[in-house]
């Protein structure tokens, strides 16, 4: 037996993942989940409201793959102004049999192209099929990795894009410009989503920054920002007009997108219409007609991380990357 266990780093990890195998194993994950083939005990959360962030802890067992883990995260949106990311992470995987750890690696870019693909699996069933222009609301490294995802999946006309400082959405523009897309950087919120089929909020906002009236009919929605309780993006009359799908129901009522209104009695558990792994499994029905806006809210699951770490971690046995080390000795 190996009592080795495998230590990858970032660059590492960097050089055996992509977003076409992501997006295949995020969706395979969803679906285990909508039969009932995973275990994925809620979020662990550490408040540390002192440093303005927080550390979660998530575990997840995917039977089918054979694949047993847990990530430990931390959202510290300030770190960018010190040069680090806002998100970092690292997974453990471990072998089901006995426990073993079999891999300790960087999780900070899987948990971006995690994020962005789940995004990009949710607009596959819940948005238009022609839809080709997106709006973002926010440009940080969320709304790299939900447009890449998007590009996978749509032929994309336009990008229109949003940040409190114009700096960030400049270095957005200048970072994303080999995805060959034509960009353009708006003044107003409004004027970034208003002619988007495709809008995605990415920001730490803790009111409502996306206005109902400034979304038209047909439109998808992607809320990837509100990740902690009291965090919000989106008017409460935009979820009240929208058909909503959560990734999960208990994290989604607790720190997604629909928190503060649940929390307020303004939306309930009746308001929501599926899981995404509902109608991935064909239990409930994607997009209905073409005028309904439809949103996705999105706080992360565990199984997601658990899934691309085990990818990883494969490809890394493959290719013999990574170091070694005996920490049992």
């Amino acid at each position: 037996m190996n009592k080795k266990t495998l230590i990858l780093k970032n660059s590492q990890v960097q050089s055996l993942i992509d977003m076409p195998g992501v997006l295949k194993v995020v969706e395979e994950a969803f679906m285990l989940h909508g039969k009932n083939l995973v275990q994925m005990p809620a979020k662990v959360y550490l408040h540390l409201d002192k440093y303005h962030g927080d550390f979660r802890a998530m575990p997840a067992y995917i039977e089918d793959m054979e694949a047993c883990g847990l990530k430990w995260v931390n959202v510290h949106p300030k770190n960018r102004l010190f040069g680090l990311p806002a998100v970092m992470a690292i997974i453990i995987l471990n072998d089901p049999r006995n426990g073993f750890p079999l891999c300790v690696m960087d999780a900070t870019l899987i948990t971006n192209l995690r994020t962005g693909a789940a995004g990009g699996i949710a607009a596959k069933y819940l948005a238009r099929k022609d839809s080709s222009v997106i709006g973002l609301v926010g440009c940080g490294a969320q709304a790299r990795t939900q447009l890449l995802a998007l590009k996978d999946l749509f032929r994309i006309k336009l990008v229109y894009v949003w940040d409190l400082k114009k700096e960030y959405a400049k270095k957005f523009l200048k970072d994303t410009q080999h995805f060959g897309l034509n960009a353009e950087i708006k003044d107003r919120i409004s004027d970034a989503v208003e002619e988007a089929d495709i809008v995605v909020t990415a920001t730490p906002s803790r009111k409502p920054i996306v206005k109902s009236e400034w979304i038209k009919d047909g439109a998808h929605i992607n809320a990837i920002g509100a990740d902690a309780k009291g965090k919000e993006e989106l008017e409460p009359g935009l979820l009240k007009r929208a058909k909503i799908v959560v990734d999960d129901w208990q994290q989604a009522s607790h720190s997604g997108e629909i928190n503060v209104p649940v929390s307020q009695g303004i939306i309930t558990k009746k308001d929501i219409y599926a899981t995404l792994s509902e109608i991935l499994i064909g239990k409930k029905r994607g997009r209905l007609n073409p005028k309904e806006i439809t949103i996705f809210d999105s706080t992360g699951l565990a199984i997601q991380d658990v899934a691309v770490a085990n990818l990883v971690y494969r490809r890394a046995l493959k290719r013999k990357i990574g170091a070694w080390i005996e920490i049992l000795k």
